[in-house]
């Protein structure tokens, strides 16, 4: 969904009480945020609406919290007397940021420091040579990363300074968000208005509105539903092994109920789940510091038993580095001290790798105070998975395909937080809490008699399932080619037989398959991208849709290098005309990616 530029209003004058006018501002304003951005909005009964300052809101987003936040702005400037208009940075022909006045910017970043699909071929203009001096454009811009990752908000890193290097005049600082967003996000956003001169009091706006909860309905009186902020308990309804005996991986697929949710979801849609921390992980915690588990700890505004808090409320899996600047900095000699020094940051990554918070912990000869620990570990975030059905196949049902991780490392057995919660100790009487996490650019094409070429190995397949399932219930007509891959055909073909069967039909109009160690020498789905180079051209030629789903740190680059290739050698194209034959599928959304 996308906001609107403007919204129309019931005005005063028209015979309706002021709670019905507010009532059908409110449905007003979410029937016309359906609307794509930039569309403009009818007028009411050809009365012109009083325009506010025109706001530029940009959004780069790989999974839609970005997106989110950005109509989060959209909605809040419109109360305050703004005409914002919103879009993906990828449309910034339309944004015309030439022609000057105020812009936020708010982007995700994704791999390492690089800007999301939907904000690619922005970066590739601001960041040309022959990029357009932007001295009108005032702007600001809000990242949120993962400070985990060594270039934390990398992308909106680049944005803020290649916009100040063009004559951009910067608004506010930019503002960092880590996977923990919403607070830091809130703050920021509320610091913005008085820098952007926001006009209008007492709820009285410059386009001559009224009440603010006209422009979007009192949510305050709406009765809450299930989503992010209340996930909805779900049963698990199966948990089936994929692989077979002989591999050295655990996918599973996973079917969960949302029958009485209320929530409802579209292929190409994540799943969120709220995982729970491995109770003899969260016991070794409470040893380590010396705790008693039923010690008191506040958590917000509940007061909870630790053994509580630690399960559900806190990360102890990854150290941040507000903890790990704590520990090395209390002055016993251990291996992280040295680490700590800024150029010693690939070093840290490394080390780093394959500890949790207990391995940081035990650094130290005696244990730090609990009080001391807790304001250092990020909160339990919820994760999120490709779902792999469609709601047209399985109606109030929704479908998971989840690789569980585990393994040894410096001593000790490592498992997956979310992925080990969900194939151990969900089922039976016991609950996982969902949400639905819309897709914002992850679809199959809307026309149903397009083609699309699907690359995803290993668990990559999950929103491919999901597209086919949906194809096969809408009868749709377009032809459809999967690259498929994992490690061994005999043990790690997922949904073989589901697959096989679809081939026969017709459904799967191709299947190419990529098993790395089937034979002497590894083949991976970018090599039979390759292979077969010339009829996938000759698909993209004719209008396929391409999209890959899976890793992002390695397999998804390769693919987006075998693209590459592909269009130069067959296409007869330089290397330029091949990175703009490449921008256009983007631009075009015919290239989609769901990485991770």
């Amino acid at each position: 969904m996308n906001a609107p530029s403007q919204i129309p209003f019931i005005p005063e004058t028209a015979p309706f009480t002021p709670e019905q006018r507010a009532w059908l501002n409110g449905f007003l304003a979410g029937l016309f945020s359906q609307m794509p951005p930039g569309q403009p909005i009818p007028q009411l009964n050809g009365v012109p609406q009083k325009e506010g300052e025109p706001l530029l809101i940009l959004f780069g987003s790989q999974t839609g919290t970005a997106e989110g936040l950005a109509k989060k702005v959209a909605k809040e400037s419109w109360k305050r007397g703004f005409a914002p208009k919103i879009l993906p940075l990828n449309d910034h022909e339309q944004a015309a940021l030439t022609r000057g006045g105020k812009a936020i910017i708010i982007s995700s970043t994704w791999g390492d420091g690089e800007p999301p699909d939907n904000a690619v071929n922005f970066w590739s203009w601001i960041n040309a040579e022959t990029a357009p001096r932007l001295e009108n454009l005032h702007f600001a811009v809000l990242g949120l990363g993962d400070k985990n990752y060594s270039d934390f908000c990398g992308a909106s890193k680049k944005f803020d300074a290649r916009l100040e290097a063009l004559g951009a005049k910067r608004l506010a600082p930019r503002g960092e968000c880590d996977v923990d967003y919403e607070t830091a996000a809130t703050g920021w956003i509320d610091g913005l208005w008085e820098k952007l001169n926001a006009a209008g009091t007492n709820g009285v706006a410059k386009n001559g509105h009224h009440s603010p909860a006209e422009v979007v309905g009192d949510e305050s009186k709406t009765a809450p539903g299930f989503g992010k902020t209340n996930p909805f308990p779900a049963r698990l309804l199966k948990n089936v092994l994929l692989n077979k005996s002989g591999s050295a991986k655990e996918v599973r697929h996973y079917e969960i109920c949302l029958e009485g949710s209320g929530l409802s979801y579209e292929v190409g849609d994540a799943l969120g789940v709220v995982p729970v921390n491995c109770p003899e992980l969260v016991e070794d915690f409470i040893a380590a510091l010396k705790c008693d588990p039923a010690e008191s700890v506040k958590v917000g505004e509940a007061t909870l038993r630790l053994s509580e808090a630690l399960a559900r409320h806190y990360d102890i899996m990854k150290p941040t580095q507000e903890l790990l600047a704590f520990i090395g900095g209390r002055g016993f000699a251990n291996d992280l001290q040295p680490l700590l020094a800024p150029e010693r940051r690939d070093d840290l990554k490394k080390w780093i790798f394959g500890r949790d918070v207990l391995d940081v912990l035990c650094l130290l000869p005696t244990p730090p105070k609990l009080t001391e620990v807790l304001p250092l570990l990020r909160k339990l975030a919820p994760r999120l998975y490709s779902i792999s059905s469609s709601p047209k196949a399985h109606p109030a049902e929704v479908h998971l395909t989840v690789s569980a991780v585990r393994y040894e490392c410096h001593g000790r057995v490592r498992k997956g937080v979310a992925s080990t919660f969900l194939a151990d100790r969900v089922g039976g009487a016991d609950y996982v809490k969902v949400f639905v996490q819309p897709s914002h650019g992850f679809k199959p094409p809307v026309n149903g008699d397009t083609a699309m070429i699907m690359v995803g190995p290993g668990t990559g397949i999950a929103p491919f399932r999901a597209f086919l399932e949906e194809r096969l219930n809408t009868g749709a007509k377009g032809k459809n080619w999967l690259f498929f891959g994992d490690q061994t055909r005999a043990a790690d073909f997922l949904y073989e037989e589901q697959l096989g069967a679809w081939q026969e039909s017709g459904l799967l109009t191709r299947l190419d398959l990529a098993f790395s160690r089937d034979q002497k020498e590894k083949v991976y789905v970018q090599d039979r991208l390759l292979e077969n180079a010339g009829e996938l051209w000759a698909w993209l030629e004719a209008g396929a849709h391409f999209y890959v789903c899976g890793d992002a740190s390695r397999m998804a680059k390769d693919v987006d290098a075998a693209l590459h290739k592909i269009i130069e050698t067959i296409g007869g194209k330089s290397a330029d005309e091949s990175k703009a034959y490449v921008a256009k599928l983007k631009s075009d959304k015919r290239y989609q990616r769901d990485v991770y």
